[in-house]
């Protein structure tokens, strides 16, 4: 039986995707559903969100985007962010990030412009190329004309206005066609990023897409571990690996079954708290591969089969990712698949 328990509301999710509708008045509102919905599950959310009238999504890949749409059967559409060769894996919308993917394909795409990311899209030359000959464009039914934001977390950032200006100069330059600009941070960048879809993915899941400001997100899931073992210790022994925490006092330490083997990091040592009804206590000793140790001295009640939260009110996903020096992002793909995952309904 797992010893880590991911609980994840997928009300709070639709939620989340209706108040980014709201905000995103211009146009629809996709969700980005790849890495298996952030690590949270894609099966369930997107079945959630699509009963409550999502019809866009987006996936990394092409086995992602095969797994999706036999969750959501026919209808919605599924694209591809990555692509994939021509003429194969029908009921997936490609998108188009070069020139060459662009004179292989036929049927509808989403064709993807760089403004100012340097990874996938039509480079500048490429689009030069394409607008003094649009020839390959014959035979594509363009869905979506995209971009994506590269600082959109940074408001005031230059760059954020750069990437609008040369993305509208592009789609003058290409076949009218509906466009897609906005991620999480830029949906909150105001009505000048407006578009006829946005692409929010970690705002959905309760990440922060406005950071250093109150998060407008409702939180999703909490990550508790099972506590395995309790043992009184006397002042002066130490606790885990490398013996870097060191008792004061005699002390209650409480063992639970989950480290960084299931995507906790080991920079989270000397940072995180732990909390059980209402009583927080700190992590003492490193993280190590299936195990945490806590200091639970005085904390009553808490005994080997109870449950301490790691991820939840207290502590979300933005602060466990700031103690441990990366972003919620990343921490949120990396919780590991040991958890057992409890899906609360819509």
């Amino acid at each position: 039986m797992p010893h880590g328990l991911l609980t994840i509301d997928c009300g709070a999710v639709v939620r989340n995707w209706r108040r980014l509708c709201e905000i995103h008045a211009s146009g629809a509102v996709a969700a980005v559903l790849k890495a298996d919905a952030y690590g949270l599950g894609a099966a369930p959310i997107a079945r959630a969100l699509r009963d409550a009238g999502c019809r866009h999504f987006f996936v990394a890949t092409v086995e992602e985007g095969e797994a999706l749409r036999a969750i959501l059967g026919e209808g919605p559409m599924v694209a591809v962010l990555g692509g994939f060769p021509a003429g194969k894996h029908p009921g997936l919308t490609p998108v188009l990030n070069s020139l060459d993917d662009i004179k292989a394909h036929s049927g509808p795409a989403i064709l993807h412009v760089d403004s100012g990311m340097a990874r996938l899209g039509l480079s500048a030359g490429e689009l030069e190329k394409l607008a003094e000959d649009p020839t390959p464009l014959e035979g594509i039914e363009l869905l979506f004309v995209m971009t994506h934001l590269a600082v959109a977390e940074d408001p005031q950032h230059p760059l954020n206005l750069a990437q609008l200006n040369r993305f509208n100069e592009a789609c003058l330059r290409l076949p009218r066609a509906r466009r897609s600009i906005a991620n999480s941070s830029g949906i909150f960048l105001g009505p000048r990023f407006g578009s006829e879809l946005a692409r929010p993915g970690a705002a959905l899941y309760g990440i922060n897409p406005t950071p250093g400001r109150p998060n407008p997100m409702e939180q999703v899931f909490t990550l508790s571990g099972q506590v395995l073992q309790r043992r009184e210790i006397a002042a002066g022994q130490t606790v885990g690996y490398g013996g870097t925490w060191l008792a004061t006092r005699p002390s209650r330490i409480a063992t639970i079954g989950i480290g960084y083997a299931d995507g906790l990091p080991r920079a989270l040592e000397g940072r995180l708290k732990g909390r059980y009804r209402g009583q927080e206590f700190p992590l003492v000793g490193r993280v190590s591969m299936d195990l945490m140790t806590f200091d639970v001295t005085g904390i009553k009640g808490l005994k080997p089969g109870r449950w301490i939260e790691i991820i939840g009110p207290h502590q979300d996903a933005d602060s466990l990712a700031a103690m441990a020096g990366t972003i919620g992002y990343e921490l949120l793909t990396s919780l590991g698949r040991r958890f057992r995952r409890d899906y609360l309904p819509a």
